[in-house]
């Protein structure tokens, strides 16, 4: 680990593959979550995972330490995405989204960065970030109650005390957890909820965990990739929904260069980054797995280890394309009984909502300002209130989407306060 300490230069040494797979288990957690909550393949998941970090290093020629997996930003439009138009027209819908970033990175590059701040400001930012977080808690309550839909599958008390549990786990694992432990809460919480399944399951009288596909399942399979078909209703409704990971991209690349002690925004530059992560997105939802976003947990641990050499990325990389192939790996990750998932949701769907508002608070706006209050609640109460509004050829845009696409609306021409 120590081999690696101040280096930040790239080197693929095989003496970088235990932290490599360190990298990886630090960011598993996150990164198979989001497909079994939104009905993703998890190897699919774990194959664009490590597919879109060794594109992002293509394009960045290695020179940043950083891990891309799923985002958590498009777990309800992915889900709603599903239902409405069908997984293919869904993540044709989200490589979309990964050429937004892409066309971020070109305007980036003909105007400078300081044109996203002034199109993007904290005051839209920060509330669309906790719309996110705040739209998807009635299915963190469902999932814990253990409701699918409106099926009740497992019993509501056996699912609350399984939930509790994980919850509990996970909240004082990342309050109390000692270095590594402190940033693998996640894996913390679904291992101690999984083990309470089996015991408290049997107790009640409840099957929560069955083993039957994993029997079955095969050592070797080929992940389940989803040729992707482009919609336009599909495509219009998840693109707005960029809008706030492509400012969070910002905060990590800020924040992994503050470990480093080195710029990324002059180099390789955030138009380079940008175009790494929206490259790795479009790629991703090319092959059926969920958007990229560079993973803070990873930069944690970046911080813990001092692993600064890029070339840790690249081995933690190949570890998730290989363990991708792996097919009793999905099944088993398929077993994780609803009530748990609900559990670790609650906590990370208010960690979303508390980014939002911790973007509000940076931000040098004065929010009693009229101007400022009024973008910031037409946001909320749009977002979170789930509106939606029909346009012609059967395209509606709602909910998030319709609340990124107001607030920039709001903040371009609403008129500044006289003062």
């Amino acid at each position: 680990m120590s081999h690696s300490a101040q280096n930040t230069d790239y080197s693929f040494g095989p003496e970088n593959a235990v932290v490599g797979a360190q990298m990886l288990f630090v960011a598993f957690g996150a990164l198979v979550l989001v497909p079994i909550l939104t009905g993703l393949d998890p190897n699919v998941a774990l194959f664009t995972a490590g597919l879109g970090t060794l594109v992002f290093q293509l394009v960045t020629k290695g020179q940043v330490p950083v891990f891309l997996a799923s985002s958590f930003a498009f777990i309800a439009p992915i889900i709603y995405g599903v239902q409405t138009w069908g997984m293919a027209a869904t993540t044709g819908g989200l490589a979309f989204a990964g050429l937004f970033y892409v066309a971020i990175s070109f305007a980036v590059r003909a105007f400078g960065s300081g044109f996203i701040h002034r199109l993007l400001p904290p005051v839209v930012v920060g509330p669309v970030i906790m719309v996110i977080g705040l739209s998807l808690a009635p299915i963190a309550i469902n999932m814990a109650s253990g409701v699918a839909g409106t099926d009740q599958i497992f019993p509501k008390s056996t699912s609350l005390v399984i939930a509790a549990i994980t919850l509990a786990a996970t909240v004082l694992t990342a309050i109390l957890g000692k270095g590594m432990m402190k940033i693998v809460p996640i894996i913390v919480g679904i291992v101690v909820g999984y083990i309470a399944s089996l015991i408290i399951g049997p107790l009640m009288g409840t099957g929560l965990v069955n083993f039957g596909n994993v029997g079955s399942a095969p050592w070797f399979a080929v992940p389940a990739f989803v040729a992707p078909e482009f919609q336009l209703a599909a495509i219009l409704y998840i693109l707005p929904v960029a809008i706030a990971p492509a400012i969070e991209h910002f905060g990590d690349i800020v924040a992994i260069g503050g470990v480093t002690k080195k710029d990324y925004l002059e180099k390789p530059g955030i138009q380079n980054t940008m175009l790494g992560d929206g490259l790795a997105t479009t790629a991703a939802g090319l092959l059926g797995g969920p958007p990229n976003t560079t993973y803070s947990e990873v930069t944690g641990a970046v911080t813990l280890t001092k692993a600064f050499n890029p070339g840790v990325m690249t081995w933690a990389a190949i570890f998730a394309i290989i363990l991708a192939f792996v097919g009793k790996l999905g099944a088993l990750l398929g077993t994780i009984p609803m009530p748990v998932m609900g559990g670790i949701m609650i906590l990370m769907f208010g960690l979303i909502t508390t980014v939002g508002l911790s973007v509000l608070m940076k931000a040098k706006d004065d929010l009693s300002d009229a101007r400022n209050m009024s973008i910031i609640s037409i946001i909320l109460v749009v977002g979170v209130g789930g509106l939606a509004i029909q346009f012609g050829g059967g395209f509606a845009l709602g909910g998030i989407g319709l609340a990124g696409v107001l607030g920039v609306l709001l903040n371009l021409f609403l008129p500044k306060s006289a003062e």
